[in-house]
């Protein structure tokens, strides 16, 4: 049976940040019994092979990710992670596929709902766009959408000029719209009164 989804389409989940306002690790954060890594890094793997997982502390997450998920070694060499940008690039040397979804690991609200419809339109995207992702009101919401891996000699370039930010990165370059018609499956889990919020739910 045909399927409606890529068939060629890899993951990368950024489990790099300090977590500062939350003041824990927000990967090993727990919902409904399941740290947040675990659930995306599950929900994903459905839809994406390979599904990489780039962070400076493996040893932390490789009891708790599904078998068939590679961490990669995010490395810093001025002793200090250089922000999502920069873990990005490293992992993308890695894909083989034409399209990537990029993935942030706080995402406790993605359904397979919306990946699944987002595929479903991934096949529309136009040959000029680098990148399918939704939109906010300050620009793009670059951790929550899919880039074509070819982008990745446009993105080297910036960051050896020395480009940290998604935005200023993104800004010249084609990206095409991915309407979210939930917005809640964007919500980022960031601080305490955010991880509140959902466990109540």
């Amino acid at each position: 049976m045909e399927t409606p989804f890529p068939t060629h389409l890899s993951a990368i989940l950024l489990a790099g940040g300090k977590s500062s306002r939350m003041g824990k690790d927000k990967a090993l954060i727990e919902v409904q019994g399941v740290p947040l890594l675990q659930r995306i890094a599950t929900l994903i793997q459905a839809y994406a092979n390979p599904v990489y997982i780039i962070t400076p502390w493996i040893e932390r997450y490789q009891t708790i990710i599904p078998a068939n998920c590679y961490l990669l070694r995010e490395s810093y060499p001025s002793g200090e992670t250089q922000g999502p940008l920069v873990g990005f690039a490293q992992a993308l040397v890695y894909v083989k596929t034409d399209w990537v979804l990029l993935l942030a690991c706080d995402l406790p609200n993605l359904t397979t709902q919306a990946v699944e419809q987002w595929l479903q339109e991934l096949h529309h995207v136009s040959d000029e766009a680098i990148a399918y992702l939704p939109r906010h009101q300050k620009g793009w919401e670059p951790l929550c959408g899919f880039y074509r891996s070819s982008c990745l000699t446009s993105l080297d370039s910036f960051i050896q000029a020395g480009g940290r930010s998604f935005q200023q990165w993104l800004q010249p370059h084609s990206v095409q719209e991915l309407f979210v018609s939930d917005r809640s499956v964007l919500f980022n889990c960031n601080t305490p009164m955010d991880l509140k919020g959902i466990i109540e739910k």
